[in-house]
């Protein structure tokens, strides 16, 4: 019997919670980053700058917009220095440029729960840097 959900599935599930915050209609995704001892740094989920409005009309065109869009991850990164994260959980597997930027951070190990066909290349990145990278 499992009295409780490892630290892993914690902060997908945090993820998971803060991706609801997201206003873009097609994709929404959420991250969370633990430190050494576990303690939650942060989360974050995807979506324009803070205080820019845009008319509804802008999430029309899904191709259009996505050029605006700030990914959960990054957001995330802002929270916190370089080395001071030990897990990043996402919503979704980072695209390739989320991934580097996760290698720079020093972050040694992402769990995700859904793929995005659209960029997949992360998972070559992370086993270039050795980061586990576990879908959950």
């Amino acid at each position: 019997m499992k009295l409780r959900n490892t630290w892993e599935e914690y902060a997908l599930q945090l993820a998971t919670v803060a991706s609801n915050r997201s206003i873009d209609p097609y994709k929404k995704v959420g991250a969370c980053g633990l430190d050494f001892e576990n303690r939650v740094l942060g989360v974050a989920y995807n979506g324009l700058a803070p205080g820019k409005d845009v008319e509804p009309s802008f999430w029309l065109d899904r191709d259009e917009r996505r050029k605006y869009m700030m990914h959960a991850e990054v957001n995330l990164l802002s929270d916190f220095k370089r080395g001071n994260c030990k897990i990043l959980a996402c919503t979704l597997l980072p695209c390739s440029a989320c991934a580097t930027m996760i290698a720079a951070y020093g972050i040694k190990k992402v769990v995700y729960s859904e793929v995005y066909a659209r960029d997949t290349n992360a998972l070559d990145i992370f086993n270039f840097y050795n980061i586990t990278c576990v879908k959950i």
